[in-house]
């Protein structure tokens, strides 16, 4: 069917390709985030119940190396917050990509003489009449 579209509306079935893909780049992205800061969250909570002069240790790398605990609770702190201003940028990213995938597929459908009827901008996704 792509063959059979004017240039114009293949470009915007290919814009709407490109949204979809970083759609999905955006979605693993925020999940990966608010799985990190599930976890350095979880950690901040354990840190609560070990006695301050435990012996802790910080992966690095390969590696284990020493820390104290205030050195342990600053760094999950600072992780946690920098985790949550992650996943906040996400979010806003993602609401972005959807507005701009759903008015291009409401350009698209308009281009396409589909502006009325159940598939158009008031059906299932569209714009609504807005």
């Amino acid at each position: 069917m792509q063959g059979n579209l004017p240039p114009e509306a293949q470009e915007k079935l290919e814009q709407l390709q490109d949204l979809q893909d970083t759609a999905q780049q955006v979605a693993v992205q925020k999940n990966q985030a608010e799985t990190q800061l599930t976890e350095a969250q979880n950690a901040l909570d354990e840190l609560e119940n070990i006695d301050e002069d435990a012996t802790m240790f910080r992966e690095v790398g390969e590696l284990f190396v020493k820390t104290g605990y205030d050195e342990a609770q600053s760094n999950l702190d600072d992780k946690v917050d920098t985790l949550e201003i992650r996943v906040e940028t996400l979010e806003k990213q993602e609401s972005r990509v959807q507005e701009q995938f759903e008015s291009l597929q409401t350009e698209l459908q308009n281009m396409l003489g589909g502006g009325a009827g159940p598939s158009g901008p008031t059906g299932p996704g569209g714009a609504g009449g807005a």
